[in-house]
């Protein structure tokens, strides 16, 4: 029996269901969970396969993340359990560096206010009209693999000047000028974050590094909400000392009705869609499910969806 925390691509369940039988954690059977022979646990995003989770099923033979942040899974704890954690690294980057560009060029040419305008029928607010232009900026890219890379290159084709952040694999093959987080800060109009969520990365944008920017400098995240301190940001925005925000990712997800980002004009948020395209989410979902059922079925998975820690 294969255990679906959240459900995938119906072509991916498909897949999955040819292999073993699916429960889905929904299921009215899900707390008798435990008697079954469950062989593998799949999620996508929100669902957590923890520890305990694992402890659960004896016979578990693989656990996976329809997607490449590895957060929600216990990896440490599969280890330990000698059991395999597959995923779908980089087949995200495309749709997300598309979606970063998107937020970037809607926040710093306020595209959907002035819809919003004319679409209300005030078409005479054109003459207080103001927006910027990304063209000469300099955009400071945090994390630079497959999607800040990608992002990187786009902003070089809108004439920006880009700036990566110091890290020991960017300092080898950056395209770009690498500098240490604090010059990136202080020279960044526009800061762009494309890390991974580890113990090491969790809050890297604080007050502290808020101050170190331009107060009319802005803020892309499309990668993970615990990279900055939320209490930190929302100040930030409330007080503005930075002239802008936009996500697709939150430290807490939905948000709270009363978060005050949502009704705040400087801040543009997306509901964690940056990689759902149909034809990425349709990828992704299939090549997790093929792994996950060669794992099954006694196969070898293709190398690159085998987290190695």
């Amino acid at each position: 029996m294969i255990l679906l925390l959240e459900s995938l691509h119906a072509d991916a369940e498909a897949l999955l269901e040819r292999c073993e039988s699916l429960m889905r954690a929904g299921d009215p059977n899900a707390l008798q969970v435990a008697s079954t022979n469950v062989h593998a646990i799949l999620t996508r995003g929100r669902g957590r396969i923890t520890d305990d989770l694992m402890g659960m099923f004896p016979d578990l033979r693989a656990i996976a993340r329809a997607g490449a942040g590895l957060d929600n899974l216990d990896t440490a704890a599969a280890a330990r359990r000698d059991i395999p954690v597959i995923f779908a690294p980089g087949m995200n980057g495309r749709t997300v560096a598309e979606h970063t560009m998107a937020l970037m060029l809607d926040l710093v040419r306020r595209i959907t206010p002035w819809a919003a305008a004319c679409t209300a029928g005030r078409w005479d607010d054109r003459k207080n009209y103001q927006g910027g232009e990304l063209a000469g900026m300099t955009l400071g890219v945090l994390g630079y693999g497959n999607i800040g890379r990608r992002v990187a290159r786009f902003a070089r084709e809108f004439e920006m000047n880009v700036v990566i952040a110091r890290h020991p694999t960017t300092d080898r093959d950056s395209e770009f000028p690498v500098l240490q987080l604090d010059e990136l800060l202080s020279a960044a109009d526009i800061v762009t974050l494309h890390l991974p969520l580890t113990r090491e990365t969790t809050g890297i944008i604080g007050r502290a590094q808020i101050e170190r920017m331009k107060p009319e400098s802005y803020i892309i995240n499309t990668a993970r909400g615990a990279l900055i301190d939320p209490s930190a940001l929302r100040e930030a925005i409330l007080e503005e000392r930075i002239a802008g925000f936009a996500a697709d990712v939150l430290d807490i997800e939905p948000p709270s009705s009363d978060d005050p980002l949502l009704k705040n004009p400087r801040v543009l948020l997306t509901p964690h869609v940056a990689s759902l395209t149909a034809a990425t989410y349709r990828e992704i979902c299939v090549f997790t499910a093929e792994n996950v059922v060669a794992v099954i079925e006694g196969r070898a998975p293709a190398a690159r969806s085998v987290f190695r820690g």
